[in-house]
């Protein structure tokens, strides 16, 4: 086998998983037509893999949600609040929830931008086996595909590594899943299966050795089935564990090649003569052409170490978009240097038949030729350069503490109400932007449709007592998109759809040049919501390295440089909207942990370089201005310290799916500054209570002083529906202030 895939798009190129799953959620679509979307969809991801000449099709990765979701389904670790529903009635509330029933927590995938669902393992949970859909699909693959069909399997241990146990001793329960993965592998093998993948991408975490005795006994266990195993990790390098990962009982090792040191692992301790080492040397998380000379250069180095070497890309390619050749509107000499899911598998070939034959392919030099263009067409920008090296240590700073600085700004009665910052983004509002964009619209036009739109947000918010407002994003699709359009060295797609979670889908920009900011981006509509309302209303930015994290980034520059360079672009935004008038203003960093590199040693360097960017952004600011950040699905406990360094005024947090453990986390480290929880989980279609929300405050007030809690939604409500958005905001406000009449009340009274 010269050439394999770990996984491919499968949302559809015109994202007909999403149309499908949503009109399935209103009741307008019924369970087989959108098993049958799903499929067709695999249909086509493997006929392309399969037209591309791909020897070996990684298959059954395709979800109707998450691919964790869908192993815990079959695995069945449901938690208890599930278990009287059943099907996909069940599914889709362990994802979204459903009435009073919590949805799992949902968190990031290692350090991509795709989120995950995460198990919950409690005492009362007995794994058992229903493996019935990924067989059927199994059997569907290899009916298109024959021996060419690799079934995609998320390995054991990793499974439980991302799980959250409570009460449940790990071994134990890995001790109950192993018979059940040798059950699924015995039905494989019945297939007539070659071979299967499983991943185990929990072994590139730092602390992957402490589970070395449980991955032994787990390969020792399931290599007596007697299928050949494909052990595939990405996403970084094995460090200290290379040795002992390359002595399991598995037939093939992959390995990412494009981040971390697993070239040097291999050079320095060898490879094992009895297995196929397989070489991630296709980057899988960005969009760029490959560097010929850079990878093949990359082979000949591992050719010199093994004889059976297999080219593959550095993870599943889901991602990235389905294709680039799309992408008619960019500029040829970028559109050439630009590898979508499909010209990757074009490079996995080419670069397996040139490891095979040992020459180099026409192809290849194509690509070269394609990069010496884009040089010429995409020349470096030395202001840029310049005002980066001229910094000074003032400009990472506010000029005042949060200590002196907090009584200068504006007095808030206690709890005070606002939200993060998006409001529901309906079809009408979508068809508006679509419509100016295919130029149906004038500019003039179109900003007046979208000032109703704020009108009618600021009207709402005013009405029903909130405190800080927001304008409500109707210009905006996507937090990083709008930004970028306006920047320059951002470049946009329009078919370049990549899952977040979901049918949560977005298109990351691309960062193909210095970047830099020729106008303001957001003053206008913060001056027409300001107009309309005698309370405060918040200017809503996005952070330098959330915009990084979220973007595909060059790299031929550094992450810290385009940081850098993006913190001076919101930083010059930050002072507009101060000129304009804003008394508050909130920088999102909700990406700020995900880039966390994988080995802990190497988070200081990061941190350092993500936290000073963010500084950079808003060291401009006056005291009087507040300066809010937002931040959600991420695990804060062992970055408190980077969390305290960013020096905002306020952070509002998700917390309404980990039961306050967010919040604690925070309360721990004795954070000092205010903080919003997050009452209202706006991810799934409840709306909760006043009652609820009451609860929810005051749970919070617990671990915080009342001049510190800020009440709010745990995120942007752009998913979410006008009614119910309403009455969940409304139900928000009225239990804030009837906690405030409360608290007021047993003031007088203790007076």
């Amino acid at each position: 086998m010269l050439t394999t895939t770990f996984g491919y798009p499968c949302i559809g190129k015109k994202r007909e998983l999403k149309k499908s799953l949503e009109s399935f959620w209103k009741g307008k679509l019924s369970e087989i037509d959108l098993l049958a979307t799903l499929h067709t969809l695999q249909n086509e991801s493997w006929t392309a893999q399969l037209d591309a000449g791909i020897e070996g099709i990684g298959v059954g990765d395709a979800t109707l949600y998450d691919r964790v979701l869908d192993w815990v389904v079959r695995f069945g670790l449901i938690p208890q609040r599930f278990r009287s529903l059943s099907g996909l009635d069940r599914y889709f509330a362990m994802a979204r929830g459903k009435d009073a029933i919590a949805a799992l927590e949902m968190t990031k995938w290692f350090d991509t931008n795709y989120h995950y669902l995460v198990p919950e393992v409690t005492p009362d949970v007995t794994p058992t086996a229903n493996f019935d859909d990924f067989i059927d699909t199994v059997r569907r693959a290899k009916s298109a595909l024959g021996e060419r069909a690799i079934p995609i399997v998320l390995g054991p241990v990793t499974l439980l590594r991302l799980s959250r146990l409570d009460g449940v001793e790990f071994n134990a329960i890995l001790s109950q899943l192993i018979p059940l993965y040798r059950q699924l592998l015995s039905e494989l093998q019945e297939l007539g299966i070659a071979e299967v993948q499983l991943h185990e991408p929990a072994l590139v975490f730092s602390d992957a050795s402490e589970l070395q005795g449980a991955f032994e006994m787990t390969y020792r266990e399931l290599d007596r089935v007697g299928v050949p195993l494909h052990l595939v990790t990405y996403f970084d390098d094995l460090g200290q564990n290379y040795t002992w990962v390359a002595n399991l009982p598995v037939a093939a090792i992959a390995l990412d090649f494009t981040r971390g040191q697993n070239l040097e692992l291999v050079k320095i301790h060898g490879f094992p003569k009895n297995k196929r080492l397989g070489a991630g040397v296709v980057d899988a998380r960005n969009v760029w052409r490959v560097r010929p000379e850079t990878v093949t250069d990359l082979l000949r180095q591992l050719q010199a170490v093994t004889i059976d070497l297999c080219v593959h890309p550095s993870a599943s390619l889901q991602f990235v978009p389905y294709d680039a050749a799309r992408e008619t509107q960019l500029p040829e000499p970028l559109r050439n240097v630009l590898s979508f899911a499909e010209q990757k598998l074009e490079e996995v070939v080419s670069l397996g038949e040139m490891a095979a034959h040992r020459t180099a392919s026409s192809r290849l030099d194509r690509i070269e030729k394609n990069w010496a263009a884009f040089r010429l067409f995409c020349p470096a920008k030395p202001e840029v350069q310049q005002r980066i090296e001229s910094l000074k240590v003032d400009d990472f700073e506010r000029s005042q503490p949060y200590s002196d600085r907090v009584s200068q700004q504006v007095k808030l009665p206690p709890f005070p109400t606002t939200t993060i910052g998006s409001y529901p983004q309906t079809q009408a509002v979508r068809k508006l932007r679509a419509r100016y964009k295919r130029g149906e619209l004038t500019l003039e036009a179109y900003q007046q449709q979208i000032d109703f739109y704020i009108a009618y947000c600021i009207g709402v918010q005013d009405g029903m007592g909130m405190d800080v407002l927001v304008h409500g994003e109707f210009e905006r699709s996507d937090m990083v998109e709008y930004f970028g359009e306006q920047l320059e060295g951002y470049a946009f797609t329009r078919q370049g759809w990549v899952q977040s979670y979901g049918s949560r889908y977005v298109r990351p920009p691309i960062i193909f040049g210095d970047i830099d900011r020729p106008h303001a981006m957001t003053v206008r509509e913060f001056q027409v919501a300001q107009s309309l309302t005698e309370k405060p209303v918040k200017g809503m930015l996005t952070g330098p390295v959330t915009m990084l994290n979220w973007s595909y980034p060059r790299t031929d520059i550094s992450r810290k440089e385009q940081a850098l360079q993006l913190a001076l672009a919101i930083r010059d935004e930050v002072a507009d909207l101060e000129a304009a008038g804003a008394r508050f203003v909130q920088v999102d960093e909700p990406a700020l942990r995900e880039g966390l590199p994988l080995k802990q040693e190497r988070w200081n360097e990061y941190l350092s370089w993500a936290v000073d960017a963010f500084r950079l952004s808003v060291g401009v600011a006056r005291p009087q201005t507040q300066v809010h950040t937002h931040m959600c699905y991420s695990e804060f406990g062992d970055i408190m310290d980077a969390i305290n360094r960013l020096d905002a005024d306020a952070i509002s947090i998700e917390d309404s799916r980990s039961n306050n453990a967010t919040l604690l986390q925070l309360t721990d480290a004795d954070y000092p500054r205010q903080v919003g929880p997050g009452v209202y989980d706006v991810h799934a279609p409840a709306v909760p209570t006043k009652e609820m929300f009451k609860d929810s405050i005051c749970k919070c007030s617990q671990h915080l002083p009342i001049d510190r809690v800020w009440v709010n939604p745990d995120c942007g409500l752009k998913t979410r529906g006008w009614q119910e958005t309403v009455a969940a905001t409304r139900n928000m406000v009225s239990a804030a202030l009837e906690l405030r009449r409360e608290l007021n009340a047993s003031s007088n009274g203790q007076q």
